[in-house]
């Protein structure tokens, strides 16, 4: 009687988040305050001055996990430390198709953040943009549990998203994200909020930030928040969201170049309102290209040794902006904890996958599931 009355107030939940939702009203910063509310503004928290606030540098992923690239990451950021004496960290937006969670779950033991990019990364592009609640549960709210599953990382750990190709969904990530405890979303650009940068901030009430790529959430949302990619500027004053999206860029085997490309769009926010700096890549760019592999490593060895710039995960922005203090202060707390998992390996398959008659081998820490894990059976039973 107990699960059958949970089940029908989910049922009810699920409902009531599907429905239509009304327009969120313009913000009232007398209502909105931190920790759980803010704004969408340039603003920086606390009110701050510049020179006060900690300049946050967030060096972010897409896709799968895999032998091979797991060598990139390995290679790029081991032994990386902040000037605080705090770990470097960086977030992952994974994918499901072909990831190795036995590697998935070592990013996250070495301190990274591992957060979701779907189950499926599916084309074309307008399935996302047409996704409906019940689409992006199987695709995000499904694909929390599917993660930590099969990395063996504690659920509560995951608490971000992006979504493939940047295309947004409307209301329906946000909604998907309140039903599943999922806290902020990352696939929302903005080519007109770049200098000064907009500052991360919660859906309660109406966003001001430019929809590049529509749809882009109306309705009011509380408690979820948006982690606003920050275009990059490239040498034609063309605007980049992700640095393997620029378009007119130093070549590529120019270590120098490139490396003064990557602290000019950073200096637009150490010099500015030092909104939070994305780097925001995939990994073939960096391994494809050597000159901006070695550019990227000698910016980051030049962020951790920076008094007032700090390399973190997404999650750590945010925990920042609830409760904003002085970079004089943030240097003193103590750094973020976690509890190391342990991987049982398992080498599943091979798998069939009733999606498309395909076979597949899965690398996990856990039991092997039954079929090749999917929508609507994210565990493979």
């Amino acid at each position: 009687m107990k699960w059958a009355a949970i089940l029908f107030t989910f049922v009810l939940t699920t409902f009531a988040l599907a429905e239509e939702l009304p327009l969120a009203k313009p913000c009232n910063e007398d209502l909105c305050k931190l920790p759980n509310c803010r704004c969408s503004s340039s603003n920086i928290p606390g009110d701050l001055e510049p020179r006060d606030a900690p300049q946050f540098v967030l060096l972010t992923f897409d896709d799968g996990v895999n032998i091979r690239n797991i060598e990139t990451y390995r290679e790029i950021l081991t032994g990386r430390v902040n000037k605080n004496n705090c770990p470097a960290s960086s977030t992952f937006f994974v994918n499901h198709e072909y990831t190795d969670y036995q590697r998935v779950n070592e990013l996250y033991n070495s301190g990274h953040e591992i957060a979701l990019h779907s189950i499926t990364h599916q084309t074309p592009q307008t399935y996302w943009a047409e996704a409906k609640f019940e689409d992006m549960m199987k695709e995000f709210g499904d694909q929390k549990t599917q993660m930590a599953h099969f990395a063996n990382i504690p659920i509560n750990a995951i608490q971000g998203i992006r979504i493939p190709f940047l295309q947004m969904a409307g209301n329906a990530t946000f909604q998907v994200m309140a039903a599943t405890g999922l806290r902020y979303d990352s696939s929302w650009p903005t080519t007109s909020f770049v200098d000064p940068g907009l500052w991360p901030y919660t859906t309660d009430y109406a966003s001001t930030q430019d929809c590049i790529i529509p749809p882009c959430p109306t309705a009011s949302i509380p408690g979820t928040w948006v982690l606003p990619m920050i275009s990059w500027t490239d040498l034609n004053g063309f605007p980049c969201s992700m640095a393997d999206a620029c378009v007119f860029v130093p070549p590529r085997d120019d270590e120098e170049a490139w490396f003064k490309f990557i602290v000019t769009n950073f200096e637009r926010h150490y010099l500015g309102n030092r909104a939070p700096f994305g780097f925001y890549v995939h990994e073939w760019f960096i391994s494809a290209y050597p000159g901006v592999k070695k550019a990227l490593v000698k910016f980051l060895d030049m962020v951790n040794n920076l008094n007032d710039a700090f390399m973190v995960s997404a999650s750590e922005v945010i925990d920042w902006v609830q409760d904003p203090v002085p970079v004089n202060e943030y240097v003193k707390k103590s750094c973020k904890r976690f509890i190391p998992t342990v991987c049982r390996p398992s080498s599943c398959g091979p798998l069939s996958a009733p999606h498309n008659e395909m076979s597949y081998w899965m690398q996990i820490c856990n039991t092997c599931p039954r079929v090749y894990p999917w929508l609507g059976n994210p565990l493979g039973r």
